[in-house]
């Protein structure tokens, strides 16, 4: 607030709507683009292709139209080739005090066409004698809110702090990087990085301070994370699973269902590689949809207990904890390993039985939900932490598991959402990664097409000709928060029109507002084969297995991202049957949505669609998957786009840390205070997640 310009009032609008409270926080609020204004344009050259354009000439007069909220002031500019509007809704005195008819200015803003004349609204304009200032080549601009234009906090506004600033700083930063990185990778000053990317001399000049600036950013991040690693390496032990025993020979001999994969088997050895290491295992697991986690995670708790411990598997919903429950109790079915469940529903008659033994060490394996990290959940010796789908629990919520125990826990965590190569480094580079890139065999691709929402008939006829060969149909509608009612209702209608097209067979209805045990009905209803076809929300999204569903109707398409399309799709295809997913979207579709559409019918690699879903959508939408602690607020590196200087950023930190594990030597002194700095109001999640 004491920088010239701002003062309290403006300091809590920028507190509130951008985060920023320090110089350094106001330094590090970059321009999202740039706007070429070397070049003047004369008003006859004007036409609807121009996002924005600059003018010289002088304003006629001003003239004052319609009335209340239609109230503006209109101002006829012109440079003698033509004239066009000026126009202001709000801050009309401001205006015609500062701006006098009959004078030159500098005008620069958006056109936009009205009643086939052109206008520009809000434009900002200027003296012509500071030309100079203004009309000198790339112009940068930053984000602004509703609240902090009402304060006059617009882009012009921050461009002149930044100016203010920088000036008061003698265009001078403290170095963030030693000498010797710089000189290895050749780069600029952060000084001069700092002034070049608010006040770009040139389109080179800008690219070298962006480099400097993305690569500082990654850098950190990544050093933060590798020294995590070393940390938890080094220093926290984790139990010794020693032996194979009798619990897994003999599921693998005579149990298994069906031979592994290559690709299972290299995961369930580097599991073991890591559970006999005397360190705590911290693996992610990936793995398509259908592509087998669950069995080796199950491979990975029979070794717990062979080694006399016991084993959990956490999951986000009751459907998902139950189908893992299920799953688990079918593939053990004739051995002597006790599994139980637990979710929010167990009852207390069930709870009181189930606690005790579980304390007790008479409970090989327990499935639930969070219902697993309350406090009064205690196990007698907890070696393996199996959690699916962890996006979707807090960092916090997680570490509550690893404390059960006074050794620390082994942790698996799986995720059928395929995770991008650079955000997996970003995101969970403090974790081993293991990957399962093939399908269990016999398993045929999911065909995938597109219709508009005016052949649905056609898809209708599709639908009965499968159901007759006895097959089942899933009808997925959306549900997003912000047009929660009218997903219910358009749901609701879906549900009705199903009835009437297929009178002869049954349907049901499954989504969120249900009580839990409605939900559960519908869903049994539908896994028992007397319903042909379910109408739902998203809540199916994971874990529901029914393999004689070979058809996915996803209505409204065009209103999920990618990732989840994906996961719907892998829905289907879980039978030996050829299965489809239609794709219904309206006419009026968005090109990137296009795109994303496009995607969906081309591929059915999780992998290739998680990176075009990550270029399409940043990182910071991927489904929610930054969650409390795990957030990647960075202010100018791209995850998407910038994954070579990432790798790069990687390549040095790992570089540095070999060499100097606890950056004690004196010219690493400088990355420590400046990593203490950044991360100091963080907890270091890494070592507990």
């Amino acid at each position: 607030m004491y920088l010239t310009g701002v003062g309290p009032k403006r300091a809590e609008i920028l507190r509130k709507e951008a985060n920023i409270v320090s110089f350094e926080d106001l330094l590090y609020y970059f321009p999202y683009k740039y706007v070429d204004r070397s070049r003047f344009y004369t008003v006859s050259e004007i036409d609807g292709s121009m996002p924005y354009i600059q003018l010289k000439g002088r304003i006629v007069f001003f003239d004052m139209m319609g009335e209340g909220r239609t109230r503006r002031l209109i101002g006829k500019f012109t440079d003698g080739t033509g004239t066009i509007d000026l126009v202001w809704f709000k801050g009309i005195k401001f205006i015609t005090d500062k701006y006098k008819t009959g004078q030159d200015y500098i005008v620069f803003g958006k056109p936009a066409e009205f009643a086939r004349a052109y206008n520009i609204a809000h434009p900002e304009i200027d003296p012509v004698e500071n030309v100079a200032q203004v009309a000198n080549g790339l112009v940068p601009f930053y984000n602004t809110t509703e609240k902090m234009k009402k304060a006059f906090l617009n882009s012009r506004a921050i461009q002149n702090m930044q100016f203010t600033l920088l000036t008061n700083l003698d265009w001078h930063i403290p170095e963030t990087l030693p000498p010797h990185v710089l000189a290895g990778l050749n780069m600029i000053p952060v000084s001069e990085a700092m002034k070049n990317i608010h006040f770009p001399e040139s389109a080179e000049k800008l690219r070298q301070a962006q480099l400097r600036l993305k690569f500082d950013e990654l850098f950190y991040l990544q050093l933060n994370i590798l020294r995590t690693v070393m940390l938890r390496r080094n220093k926290l032990k984790g139990i010794v699973f020693p032996v194979v025993g009798d619990v897994f020979n003999t599921f693998y001999k005579k149990y298994l269902p069906f031979e592994l994969t290559n690709a299972q088997k290299r995961v369930i050895r580097e599991m073991r590689q890591d559970m006999r290491s005397g360190r705590q295992m911290n693996r992610l697991l990936q793995g398509d949809v259908g592509s087998g986690k669950t069995l080796v995670a199950l491979m990975a708790m029979l070794l717990a207990i062979d080694n006399g411990h016991q084993a959990c598997m956490m999951a986000p919903t009751e459907i998902l904890a139950n189908q893992h429950f299920v799953t688990i109790k079918e593939f053990l079915k004739d051995m002597n390993v006790r599994v139980e469940l637990l979710t929010g529903s167990t009852t207390q008659k069930k709870r009181d039985i189930l606690l005790p033994d579980l304390a007790a060490g008479k409970i090989d394996i327990l499935a639930g939900t969070h219902a697993l990290i309350e406090d009064n959940v205690a196990f007698k010796s907890l070696g393996l932490a199996v959690i699916d789908e962890q996006h979707r629990f807090g960092v916090a919520q997680r570490s509550k598991l690893w404390v059960k125990n006074k050794i620390l826990t082994h942790v698996l965590i799986m995720t059928a959402t395929p995770i991008p190569r650079t955000l997996a480094m970003t995101l969970y580079g403090d974790l081993d990664v293991s990957v399962i890139d093939e399908l269990p065999p016999g398993r045929k691709p999911v065909m995938t097409v597109h219709r508009y929402d005016t052949k649905r008939a056609e898809v209708f006829e599709f639908l009965r000709s499968e159901i007759r060969k006895g097959r089942q149909v899933y009808v997925v509608y959306p549900l997003i928060e912000e047009s929660e009612k009218l997903d219910y209702k358009n749901l609701e209608e879906g549900f009705e029109t199903f009835k009437k097209v297929f009178p002869e067979y049954k349907i049901c209805m499954v989504h969120g507002k249900m009580k839990t045990r409605e939900k559960e009905a519908g869903m049994q209803q539908f896994v028992s084969g007397e319903a042909h076809i379910l109408v739902a929300t998203t809540v199916i999204e994971v874990g529901v297995n029914v393999p004689n569903a070979s058809v996915m109707v996803i209505e409204s398409a065009e209103r999920f991202g990618l990732s989840q399309l994906h996961q719907l799709r892998g829905r289907v295809g879980r039978g030996a049957e050829q299965s489809y997913c239609i794709l219904i979207s309206s006419f009026k579709l968005s090109n990137e949505t296009r795109k994303r559409l496009e995607k969906m019918v081309e591929t059915n690699n999780g992998f290739e669609i998680a990176e075009a879903d990550l270029k399409l959508r940043g990182a910071g939408d991927l489904e929610g998957t930054l969650q409390s602690g795990d957030g990647l607020s960075l202010k100018i590196a791209n995850i998407a786009s910038d994954g070579q200087i990432l790798q790069l950023a990687r390549d040095v930190a790992q570089n540095i840390l070999n060499e100097d594990p606890n950056l004690e030597t004196p010219e690493n002194k400088l990355l420590q205070s400046r990593l203490t700095a950044l991360f100091r109001r963080k907890i270091n999640w890494g070592l507990i997640s």
